[in-house]
């Protein structure tokens, strides 16, 4: 009983870290062109072809 009485705030807290995250990720524009770098794997660069 004692086992959960450390791993419920424990999951908790890290939990609230992840969203906390991801509001991070959110307001710092990392999921603004999701579609732009998707189709950069397909764009041939010059300086690779030597």
């Amino acid at each position: 009983m004692t086992g959960l009485a450390l791993l419920i705030p424990v999951a908790l807290g890290l939990g609230l870290l992840g969203l906390a995250a991801f509001f991070w990720a959110m307001r710092k524009g990392q999921f603004e062109d999701l579609d732009g770098a998707a189709q950069r794997i397909f764009i041939n660069d010059e300086e690779d072809d030597k």
